[in-house]
């Protein structure tokens, strides 16, 4: 069963946004490392840490719960974005690292700064810092240094409450079980799980139909057949 709040009756683009705090972070096997991690600072074993995980796997959610923590600065790590100097300043945040690209060397020197000074340094990525497409030497031995975390792919339980979390994030509350009917049947990826809500809530709404399991079959099969 499903409800809906009244203003969303027409099937246009809404924004959906997600809550990120920390008491809606979604905590399973598969990401537990890295909520201890986020969760320790401003204990951590060194001063650069490294979040690597899939597309939709959660990053952004905890550099958002740290960055608020921490009081840290997003920063660029490239020549003339004032990052060398954020970093003496305090914690720094620096997203997306091997999508957004940086200078070796601004890089080799945010992260000097953060250890001659004290503060910390929070880095997303899709890839382990060692596939980074690192010239410089001193850099290579600073990230071999870094403290890298892993999330894993995810589990049924995960994709669960993720779904569950995002169609919650949209106001709609749908029946454990039509979860499991999904969960069961989908691509193995957070990515995906926000392709189908968004898919799903999308077609019940041109249709003025509830989400049903007969909605998310015809859903789960355009998806598996690469329809976009």
């Amino acid at each position: 069963m499903t409800s809906r709040k009244t203003a969303e009756q027409l099937p246009l683009a809404f924004g959906h946004d997600p809550a990120t705090g920390r008491d809606d972070l979604l905590v399973a096997e598969p990401v537990n490392a890295a909520v201890a991690m986020i969760d320790a600072w401003p204990h951590w074993p060194s001063p650069v840490v490294v979040i690597a995980g899939p597309v939709g796997s959660g990053k952004s959610h905890l550099a958002a719960i740290w960055r608020e923590k921490a009081g840290a600065e997003i920063i660029e790590a490239k020549a003339g974005r004032g990052a060398e100097a954020a970093a003496e300043r305090g914690p720094v945040l620096i997203e997306d690292a091997d999508r957004a690209g940086f200078d070796d060397r601004a890089l080799f020197h945010i992260i000097n700064n953060v250890r001659q000074h004290g503060h910390t340094l929070l880095i997303t990525s899709r890839l382990w810092p060692m596939s980074w497409p690192v010239e410089l030497a001193d850099l290579r031995s600073r990230l071999k240094a870094a403290t890298v975390v892993e999330i894993g792919e995810p589990d049924d339980e995960l994709l669960s409450q993720v779904i569950i979390k995002l169609f919650a994030d949209r106001q709609l509350f749908v029946d454990e079980r039509l979860v499991a009917y999904i969960v069961a049947r989908m691509e193995r990826s957070l990515e995906a799980a926000q392709t189908l809500v968004e898919r799903l809530d999308r077609l019940a709404l041109a249709r003025g139909s509830r989400i049903t399991r007969t909605l998310a079959q015809e859903v789960l099969g355009e998806m598996v057949g690469g329809e976009e």
